[in-house]
């Protein structure tokens, strides 16, 4: 398991100023804790091996473009047509890494451990749509951004993995770890206008 540890001290400082004299919360943040990562490669119009990844991670691909799959332990995004980004908040099926490596190098595929790559936000409440956009050229609407939906972009001027959990409505924002202090930082300044409560860092998923 990867200890991430916390990396939203400018949102930590938040918490402790309160809403900059908004009087509801309309959204809340917190940092997700990645226990392992995965990237999945690989051609799912080869014969079999959208059933060995199935059988292997316990989770179905999405082959659909910009979407999730999830099981009761791992999220499965959709990065490209042919790979994936396999993440894990606690235990669950991303063990034995070098013998599913190899299960997979078999079918033509390659499997990489990414867990320290990156840290991980969730944003939830009615505010959420607008501190994305704000940062970020994508269309949140709920017609365009549905629920169960990622894509890759940008938030200011870092590179971003977005996905969108539920109707709250919940987003999780994944940046590279070298960038994390800048989105922190941003979230922070533009969310503060809609009232902002810092929650606990608790498990992705």
């Amino acid at each position: 398991m990867v200890d991430n540890g916390p990396m939203n001290t400018r949102l930590a400082t938040l918490r402790e100023v309160g809403h900059y004299g908004v009087s509801e919360t309309g959204l809340t943040v917190a940092e997700l804790t990645i226990a392992a990562s995965w990237n999945l490669q690989g051609d799912p119009t080869r014969a079999g091996f959208v059933e060995d990844a199935r059988r292997l991670f316990d989770v179905a691909l999405p082959i659909k473009a910009n979407t999730t799959a999830r099981s009761d332990t791992l999220t499965a995004l959709w990065l490209g047509p042919e790979s994936w980004l396999l993440v894990a908040g606690a235990e669950s099926s991303l063990t034995d890494f070098a013998e599913k490596r190899d299960a997979i190098n078999q079918q033509g595929g390659a499997l990489f451990d990414v867990s320290a790559s990156r840290v991980a936000w969730a944003l939830a409440g009615a505010g959420a749509p607008e501190v994305l956009a704000k940062g970020c050229p994508l269309d949140f609407h709920p017609r365009a951004f549905t629920i169960g939906a990622c894509a890759q972009s940008l938030y200011g001027h870092v590179n971003v993995l977005i996905e969108k959990q539920d109707e709250t409505p919940t987003f999780t924002l994944m940046v590279a770890r070298s960038f994390a202090r800048d989105v922190d930082r941003a979230l922070g300044i533009v969310a503060a206008q809609y009232g902002l409560d810092v929650l606990a860092a608790r498990p992705y998923g």
